[in-house]
């Protein structure tokens, strides 16, 4: 028996994401998967380093990495859609448990027990699934940040609701990776190019 897990996981890449707005720069599901397992281990590393709190960035990575993985059965359903209302939303958390359950059965049997967790966005402690949905918040809010660099301000409103978003995690890490790298993203390539340090 043939077993499809990575073959659908390879399929996010056709996934849009902000399906509503204009955008200067597409962005699939793969892409962003990529970003959040990427900002999560950054934050996982700065709560551990910096602020000397007992995480672990390789499992915060490993469950961003998974946690639109359904998407690629459910789409992605806009932000505003899904949050419209209570009832939507309970409603959607069910379909994606239902494509969670789907995607699984796509695991051979002997590694199941490894991706239920992480395909049923079930983190071993709330303190890794914040973390993660800090990450998942910040990668949208960094996009934001972008598009309104490049001069999209159909972004303006994202940007402002994303940030009172991470302010109210009121997680140090993310104020840290706020203040230190994210100004980064509003330079160009140039700009980048005159900063860099010694080592």
């Amino acid at each position: 028996m043939s077993h499809h897990f990575v073959a659908y996981l390879y399929r996010l890449q056709y996934i849009e994401r902000w399906s509503l707005m204009r955008k200067t720069t597409s962005e699939n599901v793969a892409e962003h998967s990529y970003h959040t397992a990427l900002l999560a281990h950054l934050l996982g590393n700065i709560a551990k380093h910096v602020f000397g709190r007992d995480i672990d960035p390789d499992k915060a990575a490993s469950y961003a990495l998974f946690h639109d993985a359904t998407e690629v059965i459910t789409g992605d359903i806009p932000t505003p859609v899904k949050h419209h209302n209570p009832e939507l939303l309970g409603n959607f958390r069910r379909i994606e448990q239902l494509a969670a359950d789907r995607l699984l059965g796509t695991v051979p049997v002997e590694l199941r027990d490894v991706y239920r967790s992480m395909l049923s966005r079930e983190a071993e402690s709330p303190e890794l699934a914040k973390l993660v949905k800090a990450a998942d918040v910040l990668d949208a809010y960094l996009k934001c940040v972008k598009e309104m660099s490049a001069g999209n301000r159909e972004f303006a409103t994202a940007r402002r609701q994303m940030e009172e978003r991470l302010q109210s995690l009121n997680m140090p890490e993310v104020d840290w990776f706020l203040n230190k790298l994210a100004p980064s993203f509003e330079k160009t390539i140039d700009e980048l190019s005159e900063e860099v340090e010694d080592i």
